[in-house]
């Protein structure tokens, strides 16, 4: 079984609203037309690519670390079930090779034990997966949450009102001196080392 090594990225909301106010349900206007003399917010809008930050060389760098780690600490179920993979192969090779020519009973064993085998298999596999996926929402889910504070804050500072993650939202047209995206991820990078271990599992 080949566990999935793939993280998938941040799953920002559609436009990041830095302002509260911005995300609150506003009650419907009046149905005559506004003054023209009103002011109008001043608003400024960035542009982020989320998938940027799953980026092993450019992107953020606790990413990296973090799963690093996690396939470290799965690399012996990893083994394990390659090991048996290989067992299942030679024998199914062993069974097709000599089926013309083997005594029934003995052959019947060796079928016997290959469907034994793929089935401890596909337990031992899905076991794994299932473990790993959970193990995988534990460690990084800390990590997302710093991501989301550490953007917010850097809006903030930036006086961007709104963020849209064009990873999630199709971007017909924006210049290139509204995508954040390599400012963002070398501030977090700066302020947030790839030092992140992860906790064995209880």
């Amino acid at each position: 079984m080949k566990i999935d090594r793939y993280i998938a990225a941040i799953a920002f909301v559609a436009a990041l609203a830095v302002s509260p106010a911005l995300a609150q349900t506003r009650p419907a206007g009046p149905t005559t037309p506004p003054q023209t003399g009103a002011a109008l917010p001043d608003s400024k809008i960035a542009l982020i690519y989320s998938d940027a930050f799953l980026d092993p060389k450019t992107g953020i760098s606790r990413f990296t670390t973090v799963l690093g780690n996690l396939n470290r600490e799965f690399q012996p179920r990893q083994t394990e079930l390659q090991q048996l993979s290989q067992k299942i192969q030679q024998l199914k090779d062993e069974v097709e090779k000599t089926k013309s020519v083997a005594e029934p009973r003995a052959l019947q064993q060796k079928v016997d034990q290959l469907e034994q085998w793929n089935k401890e298999l596909q337990r031992k596999g899905e076991d794994a997966q299932a473990a790993y996926t959970k193990r995988r929402g534990e460690i990084f889910a800390p990590l997302e949450d710093d991501i989301k504070k550490s953007l917010e804050a850097f809006a903030k500072q930036r006086g961007i009102n709104v963020i849209i993650d064009g990873s999630q939202v199709p971007v017909v047209y924006a210049a290139d001196s509204i995508d954040v995206t390599r400012a963002f991820i070398s501030d977090f990078n700066t302020k947030n080392p790839a030092t992140a271990s992860v906790t064995p599992p209880k």
